[in-house]
């Protein structure tokens, strides 16, 4: 068959290759699988959603996959949607809190651990600054107004005004923008520049204590000065390139070679559909 995979296929094969824990590490690593999983869950196909809580359960099975996958946006919310949501079936919901629990845990372990080490830091005496400081930092906004590829289209003219900015991705489906940025940059700015399109509100979207995800909303009252692109823009260039990570998590797919192929045809048809 030649023809583009649905959308039913594709989260399918994905159930598949994440039951063979070879391919597990793979999967999670990949830019676009983890992120399709969590807006398949929010899909109004039940068989799509638990057909994606269960690709899901197998790969926090593999223990190094669980910090990243508690970290990923909008897993958690999701899975709590799932779990409230009075029309999931008893099995569905069951699934979606088992999976809940094994990540929120993961979670704990993990501000453990970060808790030490910054114990740990603070008392050396000397550090290095380069070691300490990352060049760029991202910043995730939901955006009201986001519906359709004309509001995209004006999203992206202001983003791209903005000296600083890197790079930037949207997950239409939840009206968000995923957005790299240098470190010395606020995301006060491009709160500023979302929201003078008049057509389009930002929010800044931050991790709770508890493990969940809150919406912050930019102060209407900040003065907030957007340094505009003159010159060659400056959100081209980065030292992580996505297309070569993307190449290196699939050459670790450590299946069969129709595994590979498989994640990549599923990588792609997220990308187009969901505009990554």
């Amino acid at each position: 068959m030649s023809g583009e995979p649905d959308a039913l296929t594709v989260v399918n094969q994905l159930r598949d290759l994440a039951a063979d824990p070879l391919n597990r590490r793979a999967i999670v690593e990949d830019q676009g699988c983890l992120p399709g999983l969590i807006l398949f869950l929010d899909h109004p196909n039940p068989q799509i959603v638990y057909s994606a809580l269960l690709a899901v359960r197998y790969l926090a099975e593999c223990r190094a996959n669980r910090e990243k996958m508690n970290g990923e946006l909008g897993m958690m919310l999701s899975l709590q949607n799932v779990m409230q949501k009075g029309t999931s079936p008893g099995e569905t919901k069951l699934l979606a809190s088992e999976i809940y629990e094994i990540l929120q845990a993961a979670g704990r372990e993990e501000a453990e651990q970060a808790e030490a080490a910054a114990a740990s830091c603070r008392r050396k005496a000397q550090f290095f600054l380069g070691s300490t400081n990352k060049r760029a930092k991202t910043v995730v906004l939901h955006i009201d107004g986001l519906d359709d590829s004309s509001r995209r289209s004006l999203c992206e003219e202001a983003l791209l005004k903005i000296r600083g900015v890197i790079s930037f991705t949207f997950q239409m489906a939840v009206k968000r923008c995923v957005v790299r940025i240098r470190s010395d940059l606020k995301a006060e700015t491009l709160g500023t520049a979302i929201n003078s399109t008049k057509v389009l509100t930002a929010q800044q979207v931050v991790k709770a204590d508890n493990g969940g995800e809150v919406m912050v909303p930019f102060q209407g009252d900040t003065v907030v000065v957007v340094e505009e692109n003159t010159d060659i823009p400056d959100y081209l260039p980065e030292d992580e390139s996505p297309s070569q990570e993307q190449d290196r998590a699939v050459t670790r797919v450590g299946s069969v070679t129709d595994g590979m192929g498989w994640l990549s045809t599923a990588a792609n048809f997220l990308s187009r559909s969901f505009y990554w």
